[in-house]
């Protein structure tokens, strides 16, 4: 078998590592323990998250050990990483839920039977430390000038940083030194804004036990402009599927920018590189092809084939013109409808547009179209004879389909 670090550094996987010879010597002849850290800021991972979880599982194919670190401790104070401001504080009450829903996600990509990967909650060890003797214990190895120079403070300091946000890196820290402790943990992985915080972990270790530990970051997901990747209109890329539908996911997906379907291939999927150089070779329209496989392979990652095989058939229904169940849909009774229901209204309703201004610019810029009729007039009303068999197909720009259901 390959040696995983070979494999993470052709798929592009890797950005900056601690010490690169003795990591790849030691993928190569050990099972080693790795954690990555997940804080629950939401009740759901995004795919931001989901990048690490491919990482997790390209590790655990290998035959190395997740441990996925849930922050219900570290989730009470926020990482300022990354941040212009400061995150809002939740209850102990959102971060447990939080934590909860965090398993069942993880569980999409990764394998947790027979202790193959384990969840474990920094909550454990760092709800009842002693706060002074924590300062005297772990506070005395940090130097304050060292992290004022790291990056993920710099950035905040012309805004302001709380100190409640500067004990962060030192709790990030203390969770490396117990994983190593609890269970002999020997690398921590993270995005590449997490490059301090880890840094700062494995000089705990080293101080504390004399323990040599290491750490590897990976690329974050951005576009070919350098923005991050996973932002609709209606925000983040959720992988919970009440927040965003498989077929949305499979949407976004289909929909990337030529210049970064052959990236994203690499990244989020375990297609064999042989293939994905075939792919590369596509140009133009044929892109569209490497668009569909890496639509289908994330959302059967994520959501399961059946879903996947769902969102793949109501997306090529919609470019045909035809009606699909799968769809993203919107009901209407006939009360709300009445004599009629004006298509900006419609629009809004639907979730299709921001504002009625926004709704404007792209009605009058001949962006939407019902059943396949483009709509040219901003007062056009909808009305009960416009739907087909109780439903019409509302079309926004070239990717967007929605259905709207009469009842």
């Amino acid at each position: 078998m390959r040696n995983v670090y070979d494999v993470l550094s052709e798929r592009g996987l890797i950005a900056q590592v601690t010490h690169e010879d003795e990591i790849r010597e030691l993928l190569g002849k050990e099972k080693v323990t790795f954690y990555i850290g997940f804080d629950p800021t939401a009740d759901s991972l995004h795919v931001g998250h989901f990048l690490q979880m491919v990482v997790m599982r390209h590790m655990q194919m290998h035959g190395h050990r997740p441990i996925a670190l849930v922050g219900g401790g570290t989730g009470h104070i926020g990482d300022p990483s990354g941040r212009t401001d400061m995150r809002q504080m939740m209850t102990k009450e959102i971060i447990d839920y939080n934590c909860e829903r965090f398993k069942e996600q993880l569980s999409s990509v990764i394998d947790f039977s027979d202790d193959k990967a384990i969840m474990v909650n920094n909550a454990d060890w760092l709800l009842d430390l002693n706060y002074v003797e924590f300062l005297r214990d772990i506070g005395s190895c940090f130097s304050v000038n060292k992290m004022l120079a790291a990056e993920c403070f710099k950035q905040r300091l012309e805004k302001g940083l709380s100190f409640l946000e500067f004990n962060y890196m030192l709790m990030q820290s203390y969770d490396f030194l117990m994983l190593s402790r609890k269970y002999d943990c020997k690398i921590e992985l993270g995005g590449d804004d997490q490059w301090s915080n880890i840094l700062g972990g494995i000089d705990l270790c080293r101080r504390k036990d004399q323990k040599q530990v290491y750490g590897m970051t990976f690329t974050l997901l951005t576009n070919s402009e350098g923005k991050k990747m996973g932002k609709t209109q209606s925000g983040a890329l959720w992988l919970d599927p009440k927040k965003t539908t498989p077929y949305e996911f499979y949407q976004y997906w289909r929909n990337v920018d030529d210049a970064d379907v052959i990236k994203c291939l690499k990244l989020l999927t375990f297609i064999p590189m042989e293939e994905i150089h075939e792919l590369e070779k596509l140009q133009g329209a044929e892109l569209n092809e490497a668009k569909k496989i890496l639509a289908y392979e994330v959302t059967k990652l994520v959501h399961g084939e059946e879903e996947a095989s769902k969102s793949k058939s109501a997306a090529e229904a919609a470019f045909g013109g035809a009606s699909s169940a799968n769809m993203p849909s919107t009901e209407i009774s006939a009360d709300e409808l009445g004599e009629g229901i004006n298509i900006l209204d419609l629009l809004l309703s639907c979730g299709l547009i921001p504002s009625k201004g926004e709704g404007r610019r792209l009605v009058q810029q001949g962006g939407v179209s019902v059943d396949n009729e483009k709509v040219t007039a901003i007062d056009k009303m909808i009305t009960a004879s416009d739907f087909n068999d109780g439903e019409i197909i509302i079309k926004k720009g070239k990717k967007v389909f929605h259905r709207v259901v009469l009842k």
